[in-house]
Parts: C-alpha cells; structure tokens; sequence
C-alpha cells in the first residue's frame, strides 16, 4: 500500500514508521525540511509526498494542528485520486470533518475523521516510534455512521498501526467527550503546577504529584488551539469542575467533616462504579 503522510510530528511519525515497519511504501511531508530528509535517511519514510507521489496513495493521512490540517486538505483535495481514503488526526473533529467531508463529495475521494488515543507530553519526530498505537484505541468519524463494509476498509487500512479498538463517534459526541477526558485534564495539570509551593514539593512528592502533573508538560501552541476550538464544551467541565471543587472548599472552610467525608465518599463511590463498566 501507498500511504501519504503530512506532518511528521509524534503522531504523524509514529505513523510513518509503522507503515515502514509493515513494508508499506511511505510518501511524508512536513514543513520542517530537515525533518523530513531525516525521515527519508533513517528510513521512515521512501520519498517526499508531492503532487505526483500522492496521487498513487491510497490512504493519506493528515497529522497536523486543526487550522494547519483543514487548510492542507482543501490545498491538496484536487489532487487526492477518487479510490484513496483520507484520515485526519486532529484532537477536535467538528470543523475538520465538515471540511474533510465536503472536501471529499466535492472530489470524489473518501474522508474519515480521526483521532488516536496514544501518544506522550514529548512532541516532535525524534520522539515518535513505530509502536505508538499498539494497543490504542482510534477514533474514528465515518460520512455515514452504520456503514459496516465501510468501517471493515478503515480498519484494513489502519490495521499496520496496530490499534486494538476502532471506536466509531460523530464529530459532536467526539469533542463533548474528550473536552472531559483529556482536554480538562491537560488544563488542571497545567494550572495545578503553578502553586507557589511547587518548587518545594521535592521530597514531599510521590505518585500522586506525578499522576496529577504529568500532562501539564504540554505543546502550549497546540493546546490552545484544541482548548479554543472546543470551547463550548471545554467551559462546561470547567463550570462542573469549579462548582465541584466549590463544595470542597465550603466544607473546608466550614469545618465541616460530615460534608467532607461525603463529598470524598462521593468521587470514590463514582470512580468504583466508572472502573467497574
């Protein structure tokens, strides 16, 4: 298989070196020259991707930041041949869906929104590796939601990366619940850190203080653009979380250890029956 490659980042590196792995032919391209000639040195990549070399693809995928990602796609889309499958990897899936899927119907090639559930707080190609995905679930937004046959070919096509689970979502279901599993999570851990006591905790610390700051070490400029894209439904859990975090803090200030203990009892009982499902 032909596979067509934009942006070499963790993401779009891991995935280059999967299909490398696989004996796949890969097409990359990034912004960055000297990433890209390093891909094709060390062997993760065979040749730029190009106008010629992407329309022999038949799966391109698109691992950029959203604005970056829905920009190249209208770019390229003329240039993408009918029988070939484009996946993007972007963290939010509204705007670039409505793109992706105008996109295709316009040209005639097939678009599916994607987002997979792996990576680190490190970015960049050097930190990329072909086992990124093993294990991971992919998101996936298909055109039409119950196309069986159609979902069977993307994981066909994306069955090199190794993930364990294709999970099938509309773009607005998609950004509701990852405003709440990942996106609210970065921002705490971002905003958890910057305690004063912070730079004492040495000695003091243990699991918990790494569980809870491993993600504050983030890519700031591509956050933020996730964080404003999905606004809507990132200011929701942050208006559940403050409310919640206000119950704690009136039963502190009150000195009030029957509330306390509820609350506590309360998150603990939730967890449980969450693990449990």
């Amino acid at each position: 298989m032909n596979v067509g490659i934009i942006g070499l980042g963790l993401i779009g590196g891991s995935f280059a070196k999967a299909y490398k792995a696989e004996g796949h032919t890969v097409f990359a391209k990034d912004s960055d020259r000297s990433i890209l000639d390093f891909a094709v040195l060390s062997g993760a990549a065979d040749a730029p991707l190009d106008k010629d070399t992407l329309q022999k693809c038949e799966l391109v995928i698109i691992a950029l930041y959203p604005r970056a990602a829905a920009e190249t796609l209208c770019e390229i889309a003329g240039d993408i041949k009918p029988e070939a499958t484009v996946i993007d990897c972007c963290g939010t899936k509204r705007i670039i869906c409505d793109i992706g899927f105008k996109a295709a119907s316009n040209f005639g090639f097939t678009f599916a929104g994607g987002h997979p559930m792996a990576g680190t707080e490190q970015s960049g190609f050097k930190h990329s590796k072909a086992n990124m995905f093993k294990g991971a679930s992919m998101i996936i937004v298909p055109p039409v939601y119950d196309d069986i046959e159609f979902l069977e070919k993307i994981k066909n096509l994306l069955s090199p990366a190794g993930f364990s689970k294709i999970t099938v979502s509309t773009a607005e279901k998609h950004d509701a619940m990852i405003a709440f599993t990942s996106q609210l999570a970065h921002l705490v851990s971002n905003a958890f850190i910057k305690s004063p006591t912070v730079s004492k905790h040495r000695g003091f610390s243990a699991g918990s203080y790494k569980d809870l700051t491993r993600v504050a070490w983030l890519n700031e400029s591509m956050w933020a653009e996730l964080f404003l894209e999905n606004r809507d439904h990132l200011l929701h859990e942050l208006d559940l979380l403050l409310t919640s975090l206000g119950e704690y803090r009136e039963a502190l200030n009150e000195h009030n250890y029957e509330k306390l203990k509820s609350l506590l009892y309360d998150g603990k009982r939730l967890k449980e029956e969450v693990d449990r499902r």
